[in-house]
């Protein structure tokens, strides 16, 4: 079976998941490759399977990438209507809507009036990867919230406004790791915004904040039983929506202010997963990957 693993002229070679998730689908007869996927010459209909990884340029071009993607049919995880739908954070609104314990959100389409903020807010585009554009700003620092907002705005972005929740400093984010509508395994990130400004970007081909690039961003981690129901409550309704769990899916939740988990975000198209966190978790992707196949084949 020949799969293409799609990723991006910044990082050609894949990602580590990538080394890790190669290396297990060879040792089951499979015959990966890393492909580009805006690569103009490649041929995609002669893989079996295209496996959307570290795509991470992508929203640079959001609407080229809905096109690939709609372009490949059957042979794209996660589908097409999944990357659609998830490329833009306005799904955290339909979640919400599902009964979705969920961080309080307000969009702000270009050219609206600026939001009314209270206390410590996170400000980000709907569209975007790796903290670029991103800002936390207390109460004493509005005016630069206001100002990431007007320069979103003014390019025509949405963006959204969210409150800071403290509890990230201490417990972090929790990360649940599903594989074929299965958890896989458990991930903690800590912070990762500064305070009162936005996050510094490395200047690179990505372009992604600094803090991203820390080897001890991300370990394995531990979920509490809310945390668990959470990522369910997710993945169930992914199901009835989209009619199919997602091949693989990152929950990422925080504790609100009254210790209850809530969702942070939800990453379906081209999630870090970090294999390296948990022994065997890449054997379970390429598993599930090829049964999947062997399924739609037969």
């Amino acid at each position: 079976m020949k799969i293409a693993l799609a990723t991006c002229a910044a990082v050609p070679d894949g990602w580590e998941d990538e080394t890790l998730l190669v290396e297990a689908l060879r040792s089951r007869g499979a015959e990966p490759s890393l492909v580009l996927w805006d690569e103009q010459e490649a041929d995609w209909q002669a893989f079996d399977r295209v496996l959307i990884r570290s795509t991470w340029d992508y929203t640079h071009r959001r609407d080229d990438f809905i096109r690939w993607a709609r372009s490949l049919g059957d042979h794209l995880d996660n589908p097409a209507p999944l990357v659609e739908w998830n490329s833009d954070k306005r799904y955290l609104a339909d979640l919400e809507a599902a009964g979705v314990p969920t961080i309080a959100t307000r969009f702000v389409e270009p050219g609206d009036p600026p939001p009314d903020l209270e206390g410590e807010v996170v400000v980000k585009p709907t569209v975007s990867a790796g903290a670029r554009d991103t800002g936390r700003f207390a109460a004493a620092h509005h005016d630069g919230a206001r100002a990431l907002l007007s320069r979103l705005s003014a390019a025509g972005r949405t963006a959204m406004v969210q409150p800071y929740l403290g509890s990230v400093e201490g417990r972090g984010e929790t990360a649940i790791v599903a594989i074929g509508g299965s958890e896989s395994h458990v991930l903690r990130k800590r912070a990762v915004l500064g305070a009162d400004r936005e996050a510094p970007l490395r200047d690179d081909e990505l372009g992604a904040a600094e803090a991203m690039y820390e080897p001890d961003l991300v370990g394995a981690g531990s979920a509490t039983e809310g945390e668990r129901a959470i990522a369910g409550l997710v993945l169930a309704w992914l199901k009835t929506r989209f009619g199919e769990a997602p091949l693989y899916a990152r929950v990422d939740m925080l504790c609100g202010d009254d210790g209850e988990p809530v969702l942070l975000e939800l990453e379906l198209v081209e999630p870090a997963l970090y294999f390296g966190t948990a022994p065997g978790s890449e054997a379970r992707l390429a598993e599930a990957l090829l049964l999947r196949r062997s399924r739609d084949q037969g």
